[in-house]
């Protein structure tokens, strides 16, 4: 398929027009969680910019029992120009406490924002009622898994909440709020008391989220875009570029021949799509070491991708002039469920590289621009709901203007991987560290031309699957030869030690048999 060039100059001439990533920080990531030591159900919150921060630590934290507002939205269906007194109502910031204010009190307060109320009209809300914190749940049909930090809306406001608001205020998405007040339901529950928060759980823990793993969602459909912060940490990103070290070859994508084993696909028109970009595989699979087991092990229970889904990791050395047009990630021979592009280290803004999804269809086709910041990574989904290849998954890596970038990327399939790619090859790699040697791909290609892509795939299973065996028929063979060589020698050995001991004592009864005459 013909794409044309997209530069990252006509992606974002007007900045309003494209949405920039990251927008989340660490410093305001918070986690709400419940249950017990052998089951941990947890939320990603953002905190908001008034009220306790994460920075104050055990400040911060707060457990107690979640409530859900009454009125849920902190309004409902009363008078917005008028109190429960009649009084009327000049701003946001005098309306009412809650209704159910005694059972809010010392507790943390659930809210929506579906009255349109500001972060710290809600705030007062919540503090006026006795709360002890506040969850605050995006309604935002469109918005997916999207939440932020809450700000004050007017210079009133910021002198209301530096004086009044200090209890921890926290954004949760919709799909975090529907979590939680059914996170006790039963299949026999009546509706009518989950709606109550009758499903709540008994007790919740709010705490700030440090580094640990925090979603940020970019794209909520066509594609499927969200961001993990501290996917990765500093030190396990140092340890992938140092193991890719030596290994990189030129990617070459103009030669019409496709490298399916490794997710290096030939551009269609003969034309470079990677430019300037050094890449490896790190064959690692079963065989590999606790680095990697841990980092499969993480991706895994924060996406809730199975491991034996995930391809190796392709890592991607960029340099100045590097980039990538707009492409698909696409395998024939293997579908790709997800990608999983992770940034091994910072790349200041002045530089580029920024990893760019052209034509996202979800809002009015505004781009999405990510920037390349150590330890976060960028998850697309490849096929929609229904498992068929979705077309505006088209994304780039915009050209890189100076220093290096490095990426480590990791495919979700469709199917399991079998064995021979999980053990096999990885242990065809291992005396290599890592690097699979051509003939592997070279010999897939071979039964690809010849049979095509189904039958090639079988051929080469069973192929790859024999050579172990005949590794350790060579080997065994060897180990025999050895052993009977040696054998050899030590009967021959004897037999001259037999040969001379015999002419020794011929020579010696001689000598004897002279003497005596």
């Amino acid at each position: 398929m013909m794409i044309a060039i997209i530069t990252i100059f006509s992606l974002i001439a007007a900045a309003s027009s494209a949405r920039v990533f990251p927008q989340r920080t660490s410093d305001e990531a918070a986690v709400i969680e419940w249950g017990h030591s052998a089951i941990i159900s947890a939320l990603d919150g953002a905190v908001a910019t008034f009220g306790p921060q994460t920075s104050m630590g055990a400040n911060f934290e707060v457990e107690t029992a979640p409530v859900l507002a009454n009125p849920i939205d902190g309004v409902g269906k009363r008078d917005n120009k008028s109190t429960t007194d009649g009084d009327d109502i000049v701003s946001d910031l005098e309306l009412p406490k809650l209704i159910n204010a005694d059972e809010v009190e010392g507790n943390m307060v659930i809210m929506t924002d579906a009255a349109g109320l500001s972060g710290v009209a809600m705030a007062r809300i919540a503090k006026e009622s006795g709360a002890a914190a506040l969850m605050v749940v995006n309604t935002d049909q469109n918005a997916g898994d999207y939440i932020y930090s809450l700000e004050v809306e007017s210079e009133e406001e910021a002198k209301y909440a530096e004086e009044n608001i200090d209890i921890p205020v926290v954004m949760v998405s919709l799909q975090a709020g529907n979590v939680i007040t059914t996170a006790m339901a039963t299949d026999d529950m009546d509706p009518s008391v989950v709606n109550k928060g009758g499903a709540l759980p008994d007790r919740v823990r709010l705490y700030a989220g440090g580094d640990r793993p925090f979603f940020e969602d970019a794209v909520s459909k066509n594609p499927v875009v969200y961001l993990i912060h501290n996917m990765l940490t500093s030190e396990e990103c140092d340890d992938l570029i140092s193991m890719a070290k030596g290994k990189y070859d030129k990617v070459d994508d103009t030669t019409g021949i496709n490298n399916y084993l490794e997710n290096t696909i030939a551009s269609d028109n003969g034309e470079a799509l990677a430019k300037n970009i050094d890449r490896v595989m790190l064959w690692k699979g079963g065989l590999a070491g606790k680095l990697i087991k841990d980092i499969d092990e993480r991706i895994s229970q924060v996406t809730g991708f199975p491991p034996e889904h995930f391809s190796d990791f392709q890592i991607n050395k960029y340099e100045e002039a590097s980039s990538h047009e707009p492409h698909f990630d696409i395998n024939p021979a293997n579908g790709i469920m997800a990608s999983i592009t992770i940034f091994l280290n910072d790349v200041p803004q002045e530089q580029g590289g920024e990893f760019v999804f052209p034509k996202p269809e979800d809002r009015d086709d505004e781009p999405v621009v990510i920037s390349p910041t150590k330890g976060l990574a960028v998850v697309h989904h490849n096929t929609d709901e229904a498992y068929n290849f979705d077309k505006s998954t088209l994304h780039q890596e915009a050209v890189l203007n100076g220093g290096f970038k490095y990426i480590a990327k990791k495919y979700v399939f469709l199917n399991p991987q079998p064995n021979h790619m999980r053990i096999v090859l990885p242990l065809m790699a291992l005396p290599f560290g890592g690097k699979l040697p051509r003939v592997f791909i070279t010999l897939q290609n071979a039964l690809i031309d010849k049979f095509g892509l189904e039958t090639a795939e079988l051929y080469f299973q069973k192929a790859t699957t024999m050579i172990p065996v005949l590794i350790l028929i060579a080997i065994a063979q060897m180990v025999s030869n050895f052993v009977q060589n040696k054998l050899k020698k030590e009967k021959d050995e004897a037999g001259k030690k037999g040969k001379d001991a015999k002419v020794g004592k011929s020579k010696k009864s001689k000598a004897k048999s002279k003497k005596t005459d």
